[in-house]
């Protein structure tokens, strides 16, 4: 095979290639990174709209262009915050119906094994 088909086709990673895809453990872990990262992400930002408002404050009608460069970034940064919010949002769903997808897994595992047991008591009988 020749390198461009190689690298059209995907070498695929070791997680991938085994098993098909992460398992729900190695999922919920990394989408308990992401939400750590975007929470630090979310603080620097509401830092940097405080220090902003601040600049605007200083500036008032003193100089009118610099306070309106910083309620411009402000607004920027609000977006970029509310953009977060969201993104977190879906994250959250995600992770609570990965764990409940697992929860269920687990009782149907276990129902099974109920059933199995219930099998051998009525042969017994």
């Amino acid at each position: 095979m020749s390198k461009i088909s190689k690298f059209f086709k995907g070498g695929g990673s070791a997680a991938s290639k085994g098993r098909g895809g992460p398992s729900p453990q190695e999922a919920l872990a990394r989408l308990r990174e992401t939400e750590e990262m975007l929470s630090k992400k979310q603080e620097y930002l509401e830092t940097r709209i405080e220090r902003e408002l601040a600049v605007a404050r200083q500036h008032g009608t003193k100089n009118k262009r610099a306070a309106l460069q910083a309620l411009k970034r402000k607004k920027r940064y609000e977006k970029q915050l509310n953009q977060i919010d969201g993104t977190l949002s879906t994250i959250e769903f995600q992770r609570e119906a990965l764990e409940n997808s697992h929860t269920n897994t687990e009782v149907l595992k276990n129902m099974g094994y109920a059933a199995q047991a219930m099998k051998k008591v009525h042969e017994n009988m």
